[in-house]
């Protein structure tokens, strides 16, 4: 009797055994979202996105097309789109998404389709605009030289009210935003504060729901804007011209992770993830990089 007891006791604990080591295996083989991404917008593949056409060409950094996005939430899309000379773009919609265009290089047409009624505006190097959800929109290049356009997209929870859109697109310049301190960040960044909240009154457009602060900063030689975490939103870091270091993660110990950085990286980070930017401490070596901060839902975690 006592040797039968000590097989079945055997085979329990065999059995046991195997579902625990089964449950490692499957542990380890998961993989675990990343705090933060890098991409090097030179160096990215051409993907499909909605408003992509044979002349109109989209690289994804973050988001619609690009295959490690799948721990963002409220970044639907953040990528660059080139056209080709009197090229063109799918005419796209989004029910309850905002976006923004931003004009890195070249010149074209926008065209904002809301009721039949087709707006067109002239675009030019460093324009940027903020397209409402429900509104119908296209590019167009009417030049002989490539378009490039930053295309960012947000998706607005259905808790969130949204107005009648505007009936016009409002498009205004990057020389048109003057250069100020930012309220506890050092001197040595300069921010120029572009599209915010509808709610608010301090950027040159204010008519988003769930993108917070679309911005510029401009930092003098060994400027940083400190790093830092925001608890209820994601960001996007784009260099667009210098080099220095970004900080991205870490935090442990008061230690931030520091990464090379120059012109074409960008960076998101995700809610509470440790963020900032030194730039290098030469003479005459300003560092210029385009953000974008948008609110994320809270919730509970999930067990």
């Amino acid at each position: 009797m006592f040797r039968i007891e000590s097989r079945a006791t055997n085979v329990k604990r065999l059995l046991l055994f195997s579902v625990l080591l089964a449950h490692g295996l499957c542990a380890q083989d998961r993989q675990t979202d990343p705090t933060w991404l890098h991409r090097y917008v030179p160096d990215l593949s051409e993907s499909n996105a909605g408003l992509t056409s044979p002349t109109c060409h989209y690289q994804a950094v973050v988001g619609e097309g690009d295959k490690q996005s799948q721990s963002l939430q409220t970044v639907t899309r953040f990528g660059e789109v080139t056209l080709d000379p009197n090229g063109s773009c799918k005419s796209v919609s989004y029910d309850r998404q905002e976006e923004i265009y931003f004009v890195v290089e070249g010149g074209g047409v926008l065209h904002y389709i809301l009721h039949d009624d087709d707006q067109v505006q002239a675009l030019r190097k460093h324009d940027f605009t903020y397209l409402p959800p429900g509104v119908k929109h296209s590019l167009f290049n009417n030049t002989e030289q490539p378009l490039r356009v930053l295309v960012m997209g947000f998706k607005i929870p259905s808790s969130i009210s949204i107005a009648a859109p505007s009936p016009r697109p409002k498009v205004a310049n990057l020389e048109e935003s003057k250069e100020e301190t930012v309220s506890g960040h050092p001197n040595s960044v300069l921010y120029k504060l572009l599209i915010g909240l509808h709610t608010g009154k301090r950027d040159l457009i204010d008519q988003a729901y769930v993108m917070d602060s679309f911005f510029w900063m401009d930092f003098a030689p060994g400027g940083t804007n400190w790093p830092h975490h925001h608890e209820a939103a994601e960001e996007i870091y784009l260099v667009i011209d210098g080099q220095g270091e970004m900080v991205a993660g870490s935090g442990t110990d008061g230690i931030e992770g520091r990464y090379p950085a120059k012109a074409g990286d960008a960076y998101y980070f995700r809610p509470n993830c440790t963020v900032g930017f030194y730039n290098q401490n030469k003479p005459g070596a300003n560092a210029y990089i385009l953000a974008v901060r948008a609110r994320v839902p809270l919730h509970e975690d999930e067990e």
